[in-house]
């Protein structure tokens, strides 16, 4: 008896089935996620079939192996050639690991993955598997990159399972799937780039990568909520999930990993767009800081800590009378609520007035400061803004503002005094209650430690009262 075709909803966030549409996802939550697609309805089967018992499997007890007895002393790790890449995927690229990489049309990705392959396929034999372009087009990319290895081998397909085939009798060493929107499963009635196709033929190449231990990457399309397209459950089925950030317009990408079972998700990787491909940017805090105005209020520097690697930013704040009677209060960079909370503080504690004014505060070079310790640059930049008074380009600050107008210790106090010092400057405000971590005396920078913001704000006043005398 043939299969019937019957349509069911499917959650693009949480991967959720219902037999109808509903504006809320009752698993997720989240509102207008439900897509419709269709799928084969599977023969009814015969109630006089037995049951399955729980002794029909299959004895897997020879397959049993000690965790003493399992050896991880063989190399588990390829080197990219990219060593920003390699820091976020957290040493290399591990065998059998399938890695999702996902960004906006245009953002680098393909560029991204077809250069590493130069670095790799001097001693891996590679198979680059485009589902968009043809092999030609593939070739026209490589040789505006200067890509020309010879373990690099072309395949234009979009027909998943005939991939995989290929795959196991060919066995590269490393496969690159470009993209997984396109890849489709004959067997499944629905269109490619569906939920349904997504989620089964990562499902497929997951399966390929662990039996045959080869790592596999997956470009992944995003829709326009900036997530990467398809289910939550196939971020779930990978390894690691790497984001390519950056503006169109800009020359700068930040390549994060959202998810990463054999590293750390909080480093992050910078590169610059140039002719000839992707550039690594190995000093991120110079990048951040050219072209920074002298003598102008409303600007400071800061220093978070991305992972293990400690990079200085500018902050700019810009606080003017507004023409309109609801003030506007604009953040690029910087998390908003966490601004409104700072500007709060700042009225009861510091007696600071912005009820009536306009506030914009922009993180220079399209970097994001999701860190605590923002928040003390971000005040000063706001005082300094709204009192014209410019802040010396030579100061960097860091620490985080309570609701009571205490500045509050953080972490990693060395490496962020240590970066501040590397890059020139000669003071450094830190919280006080981070002198106990550690030595003033060995650092060959002015330490400035403050306990509250107004103490800040007095030093702020101090030094522009000396530089006018």
């Amino acid at each position: 008896m043939a299969a019937k075709l019957k349509s069911v909803y499917i959650c693009s966030s949480c991967g959720y089935e219902s037999p109808k549409w509903n504006g809320k996802c009752p698993s997720c939550g989240e509102w207008n996620t439900f897509e419709e697609d269709i799928i084969e309805e599977a023969p009814k089967k015969s109630s006089l079939r037995a049951a399955p018992s729980v002794s029909s499997g299959v004895d897997c007890s020879d397959k049993l192996r000690r965790l003493s007895q399992i050896d991880t002393d063989d190399e588990i790790r390829y080197s990219t050639g990219a060593g920003e890449l390699d820091r976020v995927l957290g040493g290399g690229l591990v065998k059998g690991s399938l890695v999702l990489l996902g960004g906006e049309p245009g953002i680098g990705k393909s560029t991204l993955l077809l250069q590493i392959c130069s670095y790799l396929g001097e001693e891996h034999s590679i198979l680059y598997v485009s589902g968009e372009e043809s092999v030609r087009q593939v070739k026209l990319r490589a040789d505006r990159l200067g890509v020309t290895t010879p373990n690099l081998y072309l395949l234009s397909m979009t027909d998943a399972e005939s991939v995989c085939t290929t795959i196991m009798s060919s066995k590269p060493e490393i496969v690159i799937i470009d993209s997984i929107q396109t890849m489709n499963i004959r067997s499944i009635s629905s269109s490619s780039g569906s939920i349904t196709q997504v989620r089964e033929c990562t499902n497929l190449f997951m399966h390929l990568a662990k039996d045959m231990e080869i790592p596999v990457f997956l470009v992944g399309h995003v829709n326009k909520d900036g997530a990467i397209a398809g289910p939550k459950v196939m971020e779930h089925i990978v390894d690691t999930v790497l984001f390519f950030e950056g503006e169109r317009h800009q020359s700068y990408r930040l390549l994060r990993a959202v998810k990463n079972r054999y590293g750390s998700t909080n480093e992050i990787g910078v590169f610059e767009m140039q002719d000839s491909g992707l550039k690594q940017v190995e000093n991120p805090s110079q990048m951040f800081l050219s072209g920074r105005p002298t003598g102008v209020s409303g600007s400071c520097v800061s220093c978070v800590m991305e992972g293990t690697r400690p990079i200085l930013a500018e902050v700019q704040a810009l606080v003017t009378k507004s023409s309109y009677s609801a003030p506007r209060r604009t953040s690029t960079g910087f998390d908003f609520s966490r601004l409104a909370i700072i500007i709060a503080v700042l009225e009861k504690r510091a007696g600071l007035f912005y009820g009536t004014l306009d506030i914009y505060v922009n993180i220079v070079g399209g970097f994001r400061l999701d860190e605590p310790a923002a928040d003390l640059p971000a005040a000063l930049a706001l005082y300094s803004s709204l009192m014209d008074m410019p802040i010396n380009e030579k100061l960097v600050s860091f620490g985080e503002i309570g609701l009571g107008g205490e500045i509050r210790s953080i972490s990693n106090i060395s490496q962020r005094i240590t970066e501040a010092q590397r890059l020139g400057f000669e003071k450094c405000m830190i919280p006080k209650m981070s002198l106990r971590q550690i030595d003033p005396k060995k650092y060959n920078i002015g330490i400035v430690a403050v306990s509250n913001i107004r103490q800040a704000f007095d030093y702020l006043r101090k030094e522009r009262e000396k530089n006018d005398n």
